[in-house]
């Protein structure tokens, strides 16, 4: 049986969003069943990933990139880069910065979505209280991309938190919420700067949206209590 052909069944239930599914389907594959390891790798940590069982799909995703070589043409690869950077995102989320950074450098020296890589060095960066060099960042990922709604979030609301140039961070915003509607971070940023700017109704607006879609934030919560507090 060719590889394709042992693969497709798992692949299939991926891209159609049964993540559970294919990972049990790819886990129950014996070990002699001719599948590419390293393909089979690489399905394994996206799935895990998906279903954030974090700390099993590092297991998974690292074989892929430590398989490649820094220095041979497999380091390139589309999956690999693609791992690289699911890896820079568990390890910042998992509190592992340096790792994290380690990876996202790695991305930058061979040019793979820089305006992604930039807008999650800016967040590190924002995490670990250096302010400029977080703005900075935010800077270069919408430099190559101005349209990247992360970037564009991320920039708004480090220039609201220090309340600086709050008419630019309330346009990067605007932006960015016009781009995903429905992102419960762009809703909170939005409340963020209203309530910045003194225009308490409209932060309440955007704030209770924000809560709406993702109650359980604990940012988002701490904002509707300051909110609430300045006007007690």
């Amino acid at each position: 049986m060719e590889d394709s052909t042992i693969m497709r069944e798992g692949i299939t239930q991926y891209l159609e969003g049964n993540f559970n599914g294919s990972l049990t389907y790819f886990l129950s594959l014996p070990d002699n069943c001719g599948a590419d390891p390293i393909e089979l790798a690489y399905y394994i940590g996206l799935c895990y990933t998906r279903l954030k069982r974090y700390d099993d799909a590092l297991l998974y995703l690292e074989q892929v990139v430590t398989a490649s070589g820094d220095d041979s043409p497999a380091a390139t690869d589309e999956r690999v880069l693609q791992c690289r950077y699911l890896l820079a995102v568990i390890y910042c989320l998992s509190g592992r910065k340096k790792l994290s950074e380690f990876e996202l450098n790695k991305l930058l020296e061979t040019g793979f979505k820089p305006a992604s890589v930039y807008a999650s060095l800016a967040y590190m960066a924002w995490e670990q209280g250096d302010v400029e060099k977080s703005l900075s960042y935010y800077d270069q990922s919408l430099a190559a991309d101005d349209e990247n709604p992360t970037a564009l979030n991320g920039l708004g609301y480090v220039l609201a938190c220090e309340s600086r140039d709050l008419t630019r961070a309330l346009s990067c915003c605007r932006k960015a919420l016009a781009i995903a509607p429905e992102s419960a971070a762009c809703l909170d940023s939005m409340g963020w700067i209203y309530y910045k700017m003194g225009f308490y109704s409209e932060a309440r607006s955007f704030l209770m949206q924000a809560y709406k879609r993702d109650s359980g934030n604990p940012i988002i919560a701490e904002h509707l209590q300051e909110l609430e507090q300045s006007q007690a």
